[in-house]
């Protein structure tokens, strides 16, 4: 392990002035120690961009929870473990724990193996069971009642001798809610790790192969492929053209909002009653998409708030209109796809190596595809619902003046929510006031100070000792995270050139245009036709933005991260992983995007 200083230690790390007391929002288990100065962490803003919400952190701690379970216990995968993280200032930041011992390595090589071998070779039909069971545990969270708890309970409580009370309902609806999440995400990981585990096998072939090849080339044997993510954004052209075919496009006037539009379409008489209709059917489910990537309760869903989805709409049927087409490159796409494949594997010297080759791709082209198709029923579908459902509790504890609104449940851990439910039950059910909100309605007003002046807080990439080597494929292919970038973001800023940034080149073509940079998902309906998007990292529910833009920009990410994906799926030029995008350019400014290179350059 290298000591040259480049990064803080997380004990030099102070509090803001404003902000001190932020550690009692998270759990004792989030806070760095002494021992975690000997330890190389990276700052995660491809999953959380911003301070952490108190409830929000069951994002964080359910995930690598259920992550760890799937790497290190159930298919033991032979180089790592799982991953520790901590929060400092509301950012999380984590670490893998790798397996170096090659003893051990073969210990567990032979243990997964046999697990994972199962998985690939029964992978369509276990992926339908898991189909089935997302599907069923959607189900279950919808139908979670939230106790009302009116005066009397209801009359079949004794007409059918139920024997329960209803203020038993909070607490059993609660934890119901809570260990449905932790499912979810264990669900998540049953697939995904061997989803990249089967791309990583095969990448790393390419690379001893092909010495020369670009991670890009790789990543593009696998472009074009059709997955649910981008479900949502199709349903959003079928919409557009179904206005230019009832002939109510003109409802789609720019500046109107999503309430005036659907008042005007009610009035645009039965071709606006048939559009919709077919915009509800649209909606379920296609519409449970976070504007973010799941993993916070103020990035609302599509059907919380249709602002971005009906943004898109006259950019469609404007192009439409000009005769354009709005459809992905997906020919395109498979034809370049083909051609590449061809080309390397014609390289290859010998029948066993293009056999070797074959079966590899072929796995990839099989399993890859879950990749992308968990997240909509994951972070998007159950994940929007499920922070629904926790307003209803939040709505709960307003009605019963221990909160003071019903997003406020978010100001609290959800064992302090837990704990706040409780206190309404037994008020509930001794005929007396709550007690909660003496105690509640000042901390949740603190820590919503406290939030807000941790946004002012400008995290290190990194924090302590930069390893000698990074040699996790993982870490490269999803963060950008390699020993190459950590050196480029720890310059200082008379070491870089003022006007350009590098990182990874993520999707080819090069292209200039204005910048639109947006440090929060809230605000991509800011974005205007034609404009190069710069943000932390974009999620595949930014899809209809991709119809916009001429090419995306990134501070975090790798070739294989879901903004990479996106921007090939797309066809636009893309640089991810630059580690300072958002910090050195400005909204106005015009770029150079070089996708073929990784390069952006600030021209002025």
């Amino acid at each position: 392990m290298s000591k040259r200083k480049a990064f803080p230690l997380p004990s030099e790390i102070r509090d803001l002035p404003g902000a001190e007391g932020w550690e009692e929002m998270y759990p004792y288990f989030t806070r760095f120690g002494p021992e975690d100065d000997n330890r190389f962490w990276f700052y995660n803003a491809m999953h959380f961009p911003e301070p952490m919400p108190p409830f929000d952190v069951l994002t964080a701690e359910v995930p690598y929870t259920s992550l760890g379970a799937f790497t290190t216990r159930v298919f033991a995968f032979p180089t790592t473990l799982g991953v520790d993280h901590r929060i400092v200032n509301g950012r999380i930041y984590i670490t893998a724990n790798p397996v170096t011992d090659p003893a051990e390595i073969a210990r567990r090589l032979e243990i997964f193996q046999q697990r994972a071998g199962h998985y690939y070779q029964n992978w369509t039909e276990l992926y339908g069971q898991w189909k089935k069971r997302m599907e069923d545990l959607i189900a279950e969270l919808e139908a979670i009642k939230v106790p009302t708890l009116p005066e009397f309970d209801d009359i079949e409580v004794v007409t059918e001798a139920r024997g329960i009370g209803q203020n038993h309902y909070v607490r059993e609806a609660f934890n119901r809610c809570i260990e449905g999440f932790s499912k979810m995400w264990h669900y998540h990981f049953e697939f995904l790790m061997l989803g990249y585990g089967a791309y990583l096998v095969f990448f790393d072939f390419c690379k001893k192969a092909f010495p020369e090849i670009a991670d890009q080339t790789v990543a593009r044997m696998v472009s074009g492929i059709d997955v649910l993510m981008f479900r949502p954004d199709e349903e959003l052209k079928r919409l557009a053209r179904l206005a230019v075919e009832l002939g109510v496009d003109g409802v789609f006037a720019d500046g109107r909002s999503p309430r005036q539009v659907l008042d005007a379409m009610a009035q645009a008489g039965n071709a606006g009653s048939r559009w919709l209709a077919e915009l509800e059917k649209s909606r379920d489910p296609w519409f449970h998409m976070s504007t973010g990537d799941g993993f916070y309760h103020h990035h609302r869903s599509w059907n919380d708030d249709l602002s971005v989805p009906f943004s898109a709409l006259p950019h469609y049927i404007q192009q439409l209109k000009l005769g354009h087409s709005i459809d992905r490159p997906k020919a395109a796409l498979k034809a370049e796809q083909d051609r590449i494949i061809a080309e390397y594997r014609g390289l290859l010297g010998s029948d066993a190596d293009r056999a070797a080759f074959d079966q590899m791709l072929g796995l990839v082209h099989l399993v890859f595809p879950f990749v992308e198709d968990h997240k909509f029923y994951c972070e998007h579908w159950y994940t929007s619902l499920f922070f629904d459902k926790i307003r209803e509790f939040g709505a709960l504890l307003t009605r019963n003046d221990v909160l003071g609104d019903s997003e406020d449940i978010f100001y609290l851990h959800h064992t302090e929510a837990g704990q706040a439910l409780v206190d309404v039950m037994l008020a509930w059910a001794a005929g007396a006031p709550s007690r909660g909100g003496k105690h509640w309605k000042p901390i949740v007003k603190r820590r919503k100070q406290v939030l807000e002046r941790l946004k002012d807080w400008t995290p290190p990439a990194a924090l302590g000792p930069i390893p000698d080597h990074i040699g996790d494929p993982a870490l490269q292919m999803l963060w950008g995270i390699t020993s190459e970038t950590l050196q480029n973001w720890s310059k200082t800023p008379d070491e870089v050139d003022e006007n350009e940034l590098q990182g990874f080149a993520a999707s080819p073509g090069v292209v200039e245009g204005t910048a639109r940079v947006l440090t929060n998902v809230n605000d991509i309906h800011m974005i205007q036709d034609g404009e190069i998007l710069v943000c932390p990292v974009t999620a595949p529910s930014w899809g209809p933005v991709f119809g916009k833009i001429r090419a995306a920009v990134s501070d975090i990410g790798g070739t294989m991260s879901h903004a990479a994906i996106v921007a090939r799926e797309y066809g636009m030029p893309a640089v991810v992983g630059t580690g300072q995008a958002t910090k050195r350019i400005r909204t106005g400014q015009r770029l150079r995007v070089d996708g073929d290179r990784g390069v952006v350059t600030i021209l002025g």
